[in-house]
């Protein structure tokens, strides 16, 4: 039977199913392990991981480790007799110590159809790449990266304007509710364990940085119209424009030709860039030091002229 969790996760990924474990009467979270609190803004005030307020409002003691491999926080774990831990976006590798400590297993919520998109950041590339579903995979994690064996999947698919925030939201839900049913199978002997193939069916997921934002005009309109939604909003989809950081958020395709990275077609209201193959019809975006704002704005304060290029250096 399983009735006694140690929740591990960090971002706001994990909340919907750290809430679910707490709203559900069949579990009870003995503690909750997340990273330590960063400095953050322009003032560098730290701040709580978002697991780690909700895990506090609940009166459910943290432990923030910097490295969870360290000997106290396996001691600690241990006397916490978890019968399962669960592990949601937590940041750090799991010892094999670990890993094999509860009767259950250490359960991880993969916010991807594995074997597809083993890694830090599937949601995203999920979108960048165009696929047409995602979902979230829930498995009992071994000693390798996302490689534990597979225990319930669910499918969803993407919606043609989907960004990497709104998946995130609807992945998140739907981990969730995955996790109550795998507990569940898994308390009552009925959950099924599929081994993965060794090799995965996608090129690692690895996390995204700001430099991954940079458009290459030399690329497809669509590859790029794509990249801007999956880094919506963060790391954010970005070119350079008359020497400054242009954000953009928002885009569609178009049918045309010329040379990538220059504007194609200026009207009051719209702006096309061409790109490798066909126009970017820019839609929202964001000087530096601006709000967003919709391109018609933007071309009332910044008169672009048709030729002008975007992405020099």
């Amino acid at each position: 039977m399983i009735r006694n969790v140690v929740f591990m996760g960090t971002p706001d990924f994990a909340v919907g199913t750290l809430q679910a474990l707490i709203d559900s009467p069949n579990y009870q979270v003995r503690a909750v392990f997340t990273q330590p609190d960063k400095a953050k803004g322009r003032g560098k005030a730290l701040q709580m991981p978002p697991v780690k307020e909700v895990a506090l409002s609940e009166g459910i003691p943290v432990y923030q480790p910097e490295r969870i491999r360290e000997p106290r926080w396996v001691e600690k774990l241990r006397a916490l007799q978890p019968d399962v831990i669960v592990v949601v976006a937590f940041g750090q590798i799991i010892p094999e110590e670990i890993l094999k400590l509860p009767p259950g297993g250490c359960i991880n919520v993969h916010a991807s159809l594995l074997p597809r998109y083993r890694g830090a950041a599937p949601i995203q590339w999920a979108v960048i790449n165009g696929d047409r579903e995602s979902g979230v995979t829930t498995m009992r994690m071994d000693a390798g990266l996302d490689t534990g064996d597979m225990i319930l999947r669910e499918r969803m698919e993407l919606a043609p304007d989907e960004t990497g925030g709104s998946l995130f939201d609807k992945l998140s839900a739907v981990g969730a509710s995955l996790l109550i049913r795998t507990l569940d199978a898994i308390g009552d002997g009925t959950a099924q364990y599929e081994r993965q193939p060794q090799e995965s069916p996608t090129p690692y997921a690895a996390m995204l940085t700001k430099r991954d934002g940079r458009v290459d005009w030399t690329k497809s309109a669509r590859e790029i119209e794509r990249l801007i939604r999956g880094l919506n909003p963060w790391p954010s989809a970005y070119t350079t424009y008359r020497g400054k950081t242009l954000k953009l958020w928002a885009a569609e395709t178009a049918p045309g030709t010329g040379e990538p990275g220059t504007a194609a077609e200026v009207t009051k209201t719209g702006l096309k860039i061409c790109t490798g193959d066909g126009w970017l019809s820019v839609l929202e975006l964001q000087p530096e030091g601006k709000k967003r704002m919709s391109v018609d704005a933007f071309l009332r304060g910044y008169p672009v002229e048709p030729g002008e290029r975007f992405g020099a250096e």
